[in-house]
């Protein structure tokens, strides 16, 4: 059976988010949470496939994004008022629990809420971005870096140089990518490249080279027929018109709040339910593979299942049938009575 994807909006006095809806609503409830700088219409190719597997699939937009309102201050963009969005969220819907399943910024999302609101998780996914209790924050993810690929001395950020830029240059960052949002689009949303597995990502040169795409205007490169069609280009491009970088890029104006934020997690930040992770097999900045960045979450996740999908970072628009597999079988076989309520 196949079901339609519908545009619905919720309005609370502390946030607006619009949002899209597949599947029965009785039908046991998946989140799908997108990250930088995307929209719900990055799980276009899992919203109708889980539908038809009997879910109830909820994609928001999150804040900064597409249909949900954006703010003109950084710390609206902390961990804490994201997760305060997705609540809210749940419970318009009726529910009290979900598996919540992030992607990029995504992953920091659905982590929290696994970390924060045991209650309220079923289980959790992520994909590309691995669990740190301490955050996704520089100060955890800098002495993770992989110090064989990135030296201290010619890399002292390793591939979170980029980070560091949009602290130390925000407005030039914004800026560079509005200069011409559809070159943006293009370049950004492309296949993994297995010639770059092992060699230093782009991200770990943004400040020498005194910005994203060497401080200047985004080259024109070809869209990615694999990754994005000429329909999808056109939707990020507006959506990322409209609305601006100011909110997206501001998602990493936030490490102290943030880490902070984990400080407060229950039960240490140790999580007990269950746990998948796909791995990025040519994923260069969220290098999982050789790294040690996924090690933290093997101690502290109880129930973990680990998959490597051989893609790059935009797994979900990338390779969709591998990714709606892993997530499938880890359903079945780590939540079977919640695939059947």
């Amino acid at each position: 059976m196949t079901f339609p994807v519908t545009e619905h909006t919720l309005k609370t006095a502390r946030h607006t988010t619009g949002y899209l809806a597949c599947g029965r609503k009785d039908a046991p409830l998946l989140t799908f949470v997108h990250g930088w700088p995307e929209l719900s219409l990055s799980w276009r190719h899992q919203l109708p496939v889980f539908a038809a597997l009997g879910f109830r699939c909820i994609a928001p937009d999150m804040r900064g994004y597409g249909r949900s309102d954006t703010y003109t201050r950084h710390e609206n963009f902390a961990q804490e008022e994201i997760v305060a969005d997705m609540l809210e969220l749940l419970a318009s819907l009726g529910r009290e629990k979900a598996v919540w399943i992030g992607h990029d910024w995504g992953s920091p999302v659905v982590w929290n809420l696994a970390a924060h609101h045991p209650d309220r998780t079923v289980g959790v996914a992520s994909l590309c971005v691995p669990y740190l209790a301490e955050g996704f924050t520089l100060d955890a993810m800098v002495p993770l870096i992989d110090r064989t690929l990135y030296p201290a001395d010619t890399f002292p950020a390793g591939q979170w140089d980029y980070q560091f830029f949009y602290e130390e240059s925000f407005d030039k960052a914004c800026k560079g990518f509005e200069a011409n949002i559809g070159n943006v689009v293009k370049a950004l949303f492309r296949k993994g490249d297995p010639s770059r597995v092992g060699k230093p990502a782009p991200t770990s040169m943004v400040r020498v080279a005194g910005g994203w795409f060497g401080g200047g205007a985004c080259p024109d490169v070809p869209r990615d027929a694999d990754v994005l069609t000429e329909q999808d280009m056109a939707a990020y491009t507006a959506a990322l018109t409209r609305n601006g970088f100011f909110g997206p890029d501001s998602w990493y104006m936030n490490h102290k709040a943030n880490g902070a934020y984990a400080k407060r997690a229950r039960n240490g930040g140790k999580l007990s339910m269950p746990v998948l992770f796909l791995h990025g097999a040519y994923d260069t900045t969220c290098e999982t593979m050789q790294s040690k960045l996924a090690d933290p979450m093997r101690r502290d996740c109880a129930d973990l299942t680990e998959v490597v999908v051989q893609s790059g970072h935009w797994m979900a628009q990338e390779k969709p049938v591998e990714v709606n597999a892993a997530l499938a079988k880890w359903l079945a076989a780590k939540l079977p009575d919640y695939w059947k309520s």
